[in-house]
């Protein structure tokens, strides 16, 4: 079984690059982030066509998530969070897999650049507000799959310059915390459980050849509690949609539960 997560960069804008992808490498379910569309002019039927029902919590111009599955999924909730600034930035839903109920969430974490902004302040918020929601949601079922953008780069080895990002609001040290504060509810960051030294970036800037230099970052991740990381059979990158024409800046991080 396949769960794919992908930020698309505007789903309308992509949607040859998305049923190009779904048509090769068919995810049972796929989480994608920043559709950046309202529900009303979401392409339904163009994925329906290729055999998935889409989940949506959109939003006009702007950030928005959705979840595409081959199967129906029960308890979708866009309203885990009580977003101050009313972005569409979240949400879940729950499947059954080997006799466990999972609850899979899917997050567009904010940027939070520039740091001196009061976008700096929404992303601690909003890490704050998420991780009150986990601690509550795990005491209902400890089966949870948290993946997405989240806009972290978790170490060193997760950005191609580090010097650089020291004072971005993806590696400031105390969102790199509260990255680690999320995997102490008893989480494991599923890529670098799998590859602890392996490369692993998923987003490759527009500006400046970073893809062709490979000038990138790791931030769109897989958390797997506890309970199911040894039905985790490996964990990849696909950097196959990053080299069409007009992609997405990000490429799909695919986790292969066995």
């Amino acid at each position: 079984m396949i769960i794919s997560s992908w930020n698309v960069n505007s789903i309308r804008a992509r949607i040859e690059n998305i049923k190009g992808y779904l048509k090769k490498f068919a995810p049972e379910i796929i989480l994608i982030q920043e559709i950046k569309t309202e529900d009303k002019t979401f392409p339904y039927e163009e994925i329906k066509s290729l055999g998935y029902e889409s989940y949506v919590f959109g939003q006009k111009s702007y950030n928005g998530v959705a979840i595409l599955s081959r199967s129906k999924l029960i308890n979708i909730k866009n309203d885990i969070i009580k977003d101050k600034n009313k972005q569409a930035r979240i949400i879940s839903a729950e499947f059954a897999y080997k006799k466990k109920n999972i609850q899979i969430i899917n997050v567009y974490i904010p940027n939070g650049n520039p740091v001196d902004t009061d976008k700096y302040s929404y992303k601690k918020d909003w890490l704050n507000n998420f991780i009150k929601i986990i601690k509550s949601n795990q005491k209902k079922n400890q089966n949870i799959i948290i993946g997405g953008d989240f806009n972290i780069i978790p170490s060193i080895e997760d950005v191609y310059n580090p010097k650089s990002f020291e004072d971005d609001a993806l590696f400031k040290l105390e969102i790199r915390k509260k990255f680690r504060e999320i995997l102490n509810l008893g989480f494991n960051d599923a890529y670098r459980y799998l590859y602890p030294e392996k490369e692993g970036y998923t987003y490759w800037d527009y500006m400046r050849g970073a893809w062709q230099k490979n000038n990138g970052l790791r931030i769109d991740h897989f958390l797997v509690s506890n309970s199911l990381i040894q039905n985790i059979k490996d964990i990849k990158i696909n950097k196959y949609p990053r080299g069409k024409e007009k992609p997405s800046d990000h490429t799909p991080i695919e986790l292969i539960m066995e």
